[in-house]
This record gives C-alpha cells, sequence and structure tokens, in this order.
C-alpha cells in the first residue's frame, strides 16, 4: 500500500461470530504494513467484490483489483497514532487512526479509516479510506520515561515528560507536573536522553559542500558551471532540508548567500519537513569579490559609505534578519581607516533600521572593530592570534555572541591533500549527489593537484588555525563570553547539516564540558540566529516542538549526539532512519 494506493472500501456484511476483536483486526491490519507481509495483509480484508476503498479519487469496489496491487510499493515508514474503535453494533466496528507515511516520493500524513465486521474467520475489513491532510498540524504526542536535558542549564530530570500539541512544547518536566493527556499518544522514550533540536548558526544554502559550490577553493566550472551549479542550488534547496534534519539540526541561520536565500525563511516556517531558516541574505563586503553572478550579488562591495547604507536599507526592506559584513583586509598596503569607517557605518545603519550585525572577522584587530561597530555576532574564531583583554571587555559589554566555526577549514585542507575523509560526518544522512561528489575529493582534478610540499605546507596551517582557535574559545567561553554553534555548512567538504558533529566535537576539544557544547548548540545559537527563534532552543512550554531524542547521554561525551534515535520537527516526528538517504 504505497502512498499513491490511499484509497477506501465499503461493503455489507452477515452477522457472525468471530474469535479476535475489532481492535486486535486493526492492530494485525498495520502490523502487516510494518511487516510487508502480503498475505497476512490481506487476510485482514472481506475476500468480496463489495469490498469498498474510498480515497481523494473516490470509491473504488472489488477485492481482486484491491489484491493485484498489494505489495508492489509498501511504504518505507508508516506511523499510525490514535486508533480508536467505535463499536457500531455487535458485528461492526469502525476504526480510524491518524498516519503519516514515508516513500520515496515524500512524506505524507492523513486519516485513515476502517469498517470491520464480524465473519466465522474473525473480525475483517469491509470499508477502508485514507484522506491525506497536510495542512493539519501533527497529533498530540507525549515522550515518556526519558531523561530531559531541556536546554536552560538546569540539571537533567529523568524519567521525564514532553508533550507537544500543535507544534508546540505543551509541558516537559516530571511525570507529575506533565501528566500525558487522555488524546494525546505516547511514544516511550525510556533509556533515552532527549534534548532540544540543534542550532546551526552559521550555514550558506548558496554552497553546496563540495568545490563546485566555490570554485575560488578549486576551480572545476569546466566540468559544473557555476551559473548552472547555482541555478540547481536555487530551485532545490530542499535537498538539503533532510540531511539537517536527519543530523538533529531542526534550525539554522544562513547568514550570506544570493537573494533567494531569504526566500527560505518563510518556505520553512511553519514547514515539518524542513529545518526552520533564517537568513542575512548577500553580504556586505569590504574587498571587492568576484564570486557572483551576471544577474545577482551574494558579495554586495562596501565602495564608498552611500552604497554602505544604501545596501543596509535594502536588507531591511527585503526582510532580511540580520546584515553580515565580510570584514576582509584588501591587499597591503590595508587601508585601516577607510575599511573601518565602513564596517562603522554598516553598524549605524544597522541600528537605525533595527536590524543586527554579524561579522565575519577572523583578525584580532578587524574583530575588535567590528564590535566597536555594534557587531551582535562573531560568526568565525579570531585565527590571527591570543584573544585579549580588550577583546573580552568589548565582547562583554556589547553582549556579543561568538560562534568559533572550528572545523570549515579542514575542509579545504582536505581537498587540498585530495583525500577525504569521510568518517568525520554521516555519509547516511548526506544527499546522494552531494555524497557522489565528496567521494570523488580523492580523484578529481589531477592536474591541478598541489605538491607535496604545498599539502604539507597547507596542513600545517590548518593545524596551527585550529590550535589557535580551539585555545580562544576556551578563554572566551571561561570569560563567560556567550559561545554558540556553527559550522560554515555549504563551504567543500563542510557538508549540510552532518558536519554539525565534528564541530560539537572540536568545541569540547577545547576544554568545554558537554552541557556547556549543547548549550551553544540549543539555547545560544537560537540567540545569535535572532527574534525570528526566540521560541527555538530550549525544551519549555510554548517552545517550538523541536527537539532530539538520544540513544546515549550527551552530557557524559558530547560525541554521544550522534547517535540519534528520533527526531522531532514542529511536533512530527521521525526516526533517524527514515530521514537517512538510502
Amino acid at each position: 500500500m504505497s502512498r499513491s494506493t490511499v484509497v477506501t472500501l465499503l461493503v455489507t456484511a452477515a452477522r457472525l461470530a468471530a474469535q479476535d476483536t475489532p481492535l486486535d483486526a486493526f492492530r494485525a491490519n498495520i502490523a502487516a504494513i510494518h511487516a510487508r507481509d502480503r498475505a497476512a495483509y490481506l487476510s485482514r480484508y472481506l475476500h468480496t467484490p463489495a469490498l469498498a476503498r474510498v480515497g481523494p479519487d473516490g470509491l473504488r469496489q472489488g477485492y481482486d483489483d484491491f489484491a493485484r496491487g498489494t505489495g508492489a510499493g509498501w511504504p518505507d515508514t508508516l506511523v499510525a497514532t490514535h486508533l480508536r474503535i467505535v463499536p457500531v453494533s455487535p458485528d461492526v466496528a469502525y476504526g480510524v487512526y491518524r498516519y503519516r507515511v514515508v516513500d520515496s516520493s515524500g512524506s505524507a500524513r492523513g486519516v485513515s479509516e476502517r469498517v470491520f465486521v464480524r465473519t466465522p474467520a474473525g473480525w475483517r475489513v469491509a470499508v477502508t479510506t485514507a484522506f491525506p491532510a497536510a495542512s493539519v498540524p501533527p497529533p498530540p504526542m507525549a515522550l515518556v520515561g526519558g531523561t530531559l536535558v531541556d536546554g536552560t542549564g538546569a540539571a537533567p530530570l529523568a524519567n521525564a515528560v514532553v508533550v507537544m500539541r500543535g507544534g508546540r512544547i505543551a509541558c516537559a518536566g516530571s511525570r507529575g507536573a506533565c501528566p500525558v493527556p487522555a488524546d494525546a499518544d505516547t511514544v516511550s522514550a525510556a533509556g533515552k536522553w532527549i534534548i532540544p533540536g540543534l542550532i546551526d548558526a552559521h550555514v550558506h544554502f548558496s554552497q553546496t559542500g563540495w568545490v563546485d559550490g566555490r570554485p575560488d577553493a578549486l576551480d572545476l566550472r569546466d566540468r559544473y558551471p557555476y551559473e548552472q551549479v547555482e541555478a540547481e542550488l536555487h530551485a532545490t534547496p530542499e535537498r538539503f532540508y533532510r540531511s539537517y534534519l536527519c543530523s538533529g539540526v531542526t534550525a539554522v541561520f544562513d547568514v550570506g548567500g544570493y537573494p533567494w536565500t531569504l526566500e527560505l525563511q518563510e518556505r520553512t516556517a511553519r514547514s515539518t519537513t524542513a529545518p526552520r531558516v533564517v537568513a542575512a541574505g548577500p553580504l556586505l563586503s569590504t574587498i571587492d569579490f568576484w564570486l557572483n553572478l551576471p544577474d545577482q550579488r551574494q558579495f554586495i562591495y562596501m565602495s564608498d559609505e552611500t552604497a554602505v547604507r544604501a545596501a543596509v536599507r535594502a536588507h531591511k526592506a527585503w526582510g532580511a534578519a540580520a546584515v553580515k559584513v565580510w570584514y576582509i583586509m584588501p591587499p597591503q598596503p590595508p587601508d585601516t581607516a577607510r575599511v573601518s569607517a565602513l564596517v562603522h557605518a554598516a553598524g549605524d545603519e544597522a541600528r537605525k533600521v533595527g536590524l543586527p550585525l554579524i561579522v565575519h572577522a577572523t583578525g584580532l584587530w578587524e574583530a575588535k572593530d567590528a564590535m566597536q561597530a555594534g557587531a551582535r555576532v562573531l560568526v568565525h574564531s579570531v585565527w590571527s592570534g591570543p584573544v585579549d583583554d580588550e577583546f573580552l571587555a568589548l565582547a562583554r559589554r556589547g553582549g556579543t555572541i561568538y560562534v568559533p566555526t572550528l572545523t570549515v577549514p579542514d575542509g579545504y585542507r582536505q581537498v587540498a591533500a585530495r583525500r577525504f575523509e569521510r568518517d568525520l560526518q554521516p555519509l547516511a544522512c548526506v544527499d546522494p549527489a552531494t555524497r557522489a561528489k565528496a567521494l570523488a575529493t580523492d580523484t578529481v582534478a589531477p592536474a591541478q593537484r598541489p605538491s607535496a610540499a604545498a599539502v604539507a605546507e597547507r596542513s600545517a596551517r590548518t593545524a596551527r588555525t585550529l590550535a589557535q582557535g580551539l585555545a580562544n574559545l576556551k578563554r572566551v567561553h571561561d570569560a563567560g563570553i556567550p559561545v554558540g554553534l556553527g559550522t560554515d555548512a555549504g563551504n567543500p567538504l563542510t557538508l549540510h547539516g552532518a558536519s554539525v558533529f565534528a564541530e560539537l566535537e572540536a568545541m569540547q576539544a577545547a576544554g568545554l564540558k558537554p552541557v556547556d557544547v549543547l548549550l551553544a548548540a540549543t539555547r545560544t545559537a537560537a540567540r545569535a540566529a535572532g527574534a525570528a527563534l526566540d521560541s527555538a532552543g530550549t525544551l519549555t512550554a510554548g517552545a517550538v516542538a523541536d527537539l532530539v531524542v538520544l540513544d546515549a547521554d550527551p552530557l557524559a561525551d558530547i560525541r554521544n549526539v550522534r547517535r540519534i534515535a528520533l527526531v522531532a520537527r514542529s511536533g512530527e516526528i521521525y526516526t533517524r532512519r527514515e530521514l537517512e538517504y538510502r
């Protein structure tokens, strides 16, 4: 019974005796779908021309046609909840349940009904219906018995209950404080840990996760024309949605890309199949970077103050969540006074129009200047040297959030070495097209392969950068500066969704406790993404019902976040297996 064959059946039947109950028959009917057991499934239906199937296409009758089509396309997943039986007479019963099916064409939710009649062989289905109901919110559900880590910083709570209703958290706490409502189905989370959905506060949907989206890293435009790559990204941004959910990421902040990325904010706001996307739109750049398209720019050159202020006002009109400045010093000799004045103009105009200023600044001087200009978020580590007391004082005074983005340079190192380290990122969560390209890294463009000496130098530089980033993160965190998670996903071999685990583990390697890393990936990352995610990042009453259920304790080791059992997005629950790509 695939999604395309959800239709219903109608019938009459004599009053006959039976051994089982209608509920037993109903459960057996669903269990046969789960088991893909054609014989068991068909055995529960009346073998009669009057068997009725009703759906959006109308009424169809007859067992033989129904039987011929059964087994040709079982769903990958069938989630059946709220099974109810209503006796109509001693020999007739009405049954109904809410379903969610997942197959190769996607997922769908709806309501399915059965009319059962008593026969000498037991209760059999005489009528079956199925009607999609995509606009209906997920049914109320309760996760019961898990250890709750709610993202507020509170101590973990064992044997907890989390009730989700209407896409929101209705209650999260002890069994006494959060009784399971009568209309909610329960999912056992015994022996598991419940955490808020992860939030990646630094991604780029305008980049693929491989070099075809960044020809400045490795130019393969002869094989992958840049205009075509970007057109495909624009047409199908959903190619990465499932990768994020599969990795436990339920919200992301796109901090710079082509104008179409702004459209993703509205498209994902109420989705249960995509992470919530917040976007900053095109970047303001202190250098006239070339990686644009003929008809649109992802980098807007900060040529003078008039251009800067106009660009900030345009971002406000476009509905951007923030203004992002790519603070790169121009070639020597650096005109620091001119560039600084432009960054400060951006910060001043952002304050006037009410947009947060976020800044890419990997140099210590630039990072401090950005905070003096009003930067609310620094989306990269300081890599040029140790952060100093002035940096920390500026961050405290401005309430700046530090997003270290530690692991992205290693993707460039892997590209240079032509060696994709596939064990760092779970490829089951990566869409097949991106996965194939990533796996091709080892053999791509042999004529452009750097020398062994150049690769060694690149590796040494990457190691120094990481070491400095780790040390600065530890000092920033110890100074009480808020830290958020960000991967820079979309850059070469920093894969959408799957890269989150290496970043979490690098933050732990810097010396942060697992609980601090988890807070960075939930509550603080939500703050970094701004007002649009004000209800994300914690599991408290009223918050969006975005959560992850883990098979192991993330507070013992952040690596246990890899052990995902379930993911809920706006109250819709998915198993990790159904989110993986086959």
